[in-house]
Order: structure tokens, then sequence, then C-alpha cells
């Protein structure tokens, strides 16, 4: 479509629309925080978590109740409830009142209303799970997400108790994994579609020893590594002497580990990193995956919302731990008092939308990476006090770039990994069996 005489601009259009379908589609992302109390004290934090016997900043049932009610006010056809902390386990009876009370919410909805899926997600350190709690989760079809760092020492070393324990945390992160997809096998679920995926937080300590963290996760059976750089927010900021790297490093590392992944795929081990996946179903599909960090414009308050312990809503959880570092610019109301017109009309939605529209913003517009990149606002504030900021000083620019130009030229030089990098886009929805 470069080249408009003689172009089909009908069809242009058509596929212009799909790729920006999920602009007409509202929040299907909802983040509720159930508590912010955290058994851990991992080096990098970016949700400045508090002690795990300060109850006050647990959500109360009412509050979990008005979020769910506000969520489901979104005409997005699936929305997903997605848990986090804190340690959000540590507050159970939310977690267990939000998923009953969305399942009565969506049977009470009129036989005419258009058809909306709901998902859950708990995102877990896995060391205050039991297997009570954990039966209910396989029973109720949450699925889970768990920080992995690498081998014991690694994992424990950057995930510390809260007090300090004799016993590190990773021992009790593989038994649940293991127990969680041995769950699923004997359930009969696919365990190509459900596993417990893993969240790599890279570190400085992270780059020298990646093919180890690779070999472990491999070993469990994980099908997902998200290798994700350090956030800009919380205790991170302070740690970032000790812990942080150039971007340069980080690119340097992960196209490292992007070599290993597809070797490993070549000889026959399923195993893809989650932000080429991302980028690659930009690249190679029609569609795009609607990842709310990666899109034009991004997600905040349009693709997702964020319920604080307290009911306050946010565009989006960095807005939300941008609050709790003592800047709460971007709240957009509370539970209760907000609807979900309110959310997208807010002026502060507006102004992220516009500040995140690739196509209009100097230097992206006319960049050969827009279709494949996105910006974070909140991020950009945090680091240059501007939400437009200048994207050549930006280092989330310079990971963006750096990350497509390495997919890019996997593709050009090898004719072996097109096959493969198109497997990594194949998304399958999880059939929901869930008791009523």
């Amino acid at each position: 479509g470069i080249l408009r005489q003689g172009s089909d601009l009908d069809a242009i259009a058509a596929r212009v629309r799909r790729k920006k379908e999920y602009l007409g589609q509202g929040p299907h992302l909802h983040i509720v925080v159930t508590t912010r109390r955290c058994n851990q004290s991992c080096r990098y934090c970016h949700a400045s978590h508090a002690a795990e016997g300060d109850q006050t900043t647990d959500m109360d049932l009412s509050t979990a109740r008005q979020s769910v009610e506000l969520a489901l006010q979104s005409p997005a056809p699936t929305v997903v409830f997605e848990f986090q902390g804190g340690e959000p386990t540590l507050n159970m009876p939310v977690i267990r009142e939000v998923v009953a009370h969305a399942r009565r919410v969506q049977a009470a909805r009129p036989a005419n209303a258009p058809p909306q899926d709901v998902e859950f997600a708990l995102v877990s350190n896995m060391t205050t799970m039991d297997q009570e709690t954990a039966d209910w989760l396989l029973a109720q079809r949450v699925h889970l997400c768990t920080s992995l760092d690498g081998p014991k020492d690694l994992h424990d070393a950057q995930r510390r108790w809260l007090p300090q324990r004799e016993i590190g945390a990773y021992d009790t992160v593989m038994h649940w994994v293991r127990t969680f997809n041995q769950g699923y096998i004997d359930a009969g679920l696919d365990p190509n579609l459900w596993h417990v995926d893993a969240l790599l937080t890279t570190t400085r300590a992270t780059l020298s020893r990646w093919r180890e963290v690779v070999d472990l996760y491999v070993s469990l059976g994980i099908r997902n590594l998200h290798m994700r750089p350090l956030n800009p927010y919380g205790y991170a900021v302070s740690a970032w002497k000790k812990l942080g790297y150039t971007t340069d490093e980080f690119l340097t590392c992960y196209a490292l580990l992007l070599d290993h992944l597809i070797a490993l795929n070549k000889a026959g081990t399923e195993i893809i990193e989650g932000s080429a996946a991302v980028i690659l179903s930009k690249m190679l599909t029609p569609d795009d995956p609607n990842y709310v960090d990666l899109r034009s414009p991004c997600g905040a308050g349009t693709g997702q919302l964020a319920y604080d312990h307290d009911g306050r809503v946010y565009p989006c959880d960095e807005a939300r731990l941008l609050t709790a570092m003592g800047d709460d610019r971007f709240a957009l109301g509370a539970v209760g008092q907000t609807t979900m017109a309110d959310t997208q009309h807010h002026p502060t939605v507006k102004a992220m939308a516009v500040a995140s529209l690739l196509e209009s913003l100097p230097q992206c517009s006319d960049c050969w990476n827009l279709p494949f990149c996105g910006v974070c606002p909140v991020q950009v504030w945090r680091l240059e006090g501007d939400l437009f900021g200048q994207r050549p000083r930006s280092p989330q620019c310079h990971l963006q770039l750096g990350l497509s130009r390495l997919l890019l030229e996997r593709l050009d030089t090898d004719p072996d990994v097109e096959p493969i990098f198109r497997r990594w886009t194949m998304r399958r929805p999880r059939t929901q069996i869930c008791p009523s």
C-alpha cells in the first residue's frame, strides 16, 4: 500500500481496520490488586509492597464486587481479570469473590446482550500456596503465571523471603509449578494450552547466565519464556546501580538467547520468547495481538484498567505503580463512583492516547518500526517529566528498534526461521470448563 496508483484503497482500508480492531472493543484486561502485602522482598521490586502483616492494604469484598461490576461494563468480547499484588494470594477471599461475582454478573446478562467471555489469571510468587488453594485454582481454571529468575542460587538471591529464611523460595516455586502442570494433565487439559507461565526479570546477574535460565525453563516444560527488562518503578529505581544495565547490554544478551531458542525449536523443543511472539504477530499476520504495552495508541484506559486495593481506578498498572511512588496524577476515579463511560472519556485517558498514537508523533510517524512498536506515556513521564518526551533519547525506543531489527535479520538470513516464527504467532483459545 505504499504506492497509491493502482492500489485497491478499499482493500487497504479493510486491512488497516482489521489491524486496529482493538480500538472499538473497550478495555479487555482488568488488573485487580487484592493486596499490596508481600511475603518476599525482591531486590528489583517495582510494586512498592507493604509488609506481610499490614492488612490495611487489603482490598475488601465490597470493593472487589464493585470492581467486577465496573469491569464488566466493558463491551470487550473477552474480559480478563488478572490478580496482582503484592502477593495476591495473601488475600484469597477477594480472589474467590471476584471469580464468583463475575460469574453471577455474567449469568444475569440479558439474553440479547452480545456474547462476552470471562477469564481469570493469577500472577503469584507461589510461596504462599497450599493444596486447598491449588485445588480451587485448578477447578476454576484460573491461569497461573509466576516469576522464575533462573537456577536456585540466582532466584533465591534476587527473590528473598521477608524476613529471611534458611530455605529459599526456589524449591517452593519448583514444587508448585510441577504440581499445577501435572494437575492440568490429570484434568484432561491440553498441556500446550494449560501450563504455568513464567516471567524472567532480567538483572545484571542474568546477562551472563541466560543459558542456564533457558535450560531450567525447558526442563520444566515451560513453553513461553518472557525475557523482560527491569522497570523504572518502586524499589528497582534505588537498586539500579547494582542490578541495572544498558539497553545495548540487554539486546546483546537477548540476541544470544533468541538464537538459542531458535536452535532448540529446530531440534524439536517448542519454546517461544514472549516479546518476540508479540512483535512477530504484528509482522507476519493480518491481526494485532492487542498486547496493551505494544500498540498504537497504547492500551492505557482503552485496553486495560487497574483497580487498586482501595478501589481507585487507573488507566494501567504503570499508573498505579507511579501513585505508590507519590505521583497520583493518572488516577481516573474510584469504583462505585465511576462508570466505564467515565473512564473512556476521562481527559487523562484521552491525553495518554494522543501521547501514544505513533501515527501522529514526530519521529515515530515516519519510522520503519511503527507497525511493530508502542510507547508507554507513564514511563516517558517517569523518566522525562513529559508525556511525549524525546523519542531518540528513550530507552524504550532503543529497545523496540533493537528487538525488531534482530527478528527481521533472522528472517532475512535463515529460511528455516520463518516456519518457527510463524508457529510462535499461533494463538489458540483455552476452553473454559468451570463448575457453576
